[in-house]
């Protein structure tokens, strides 16, 4: 039996596509569907007034980071989000991986 190159393929999630519909659609938190409606109204009524796309390509850019970590760790996302409520509520939120430590596993 000879190995196929379909049966080498990585199997990493796919990474959205760096447009607006693609991004919003890869955002599976709640929380970051409603901010990227949010800012994208703010970034769009921005760009009539200054007739600049560069907010737009800096929101796209930003967002797309978002999207591509809402498809690689969706449950990730969730977690911080309920984090970042805890602390916003000033409950004691529990101690998680330094950043160095996720840092470090990623690039492995």
């Amino acid at each position: 039996m000879t190995a196929q190159p379909h049966d080498f393929m990585p199997s990493e999630t796919l990474l959205p596509e760096k447009n607006l519909r693609a991004i919003r659609a890869a955002l599976v938190v709640p929380e970051d569907r409603e901010a990227f409606d949010a800012g994208l109204k703010a970034v769009l009524d921005e760009v009539r007034v200054s007739l600049d796309l560069a907010a737009l390509n800096t929101f796209v850019h930003r967002w797309w980071i978002s999207a591509c970590d809402s498809a690689r760790d969706p449950e990730g996302r969730r977690q911080m989000h309920a984090r970042a409520k805890q602390i916003l509520a000033g409950e004691p939120a529990p101690a998680g991986k330094l950043w160095r430590e996720i840092l470090t596993a990623r690039s492995c």
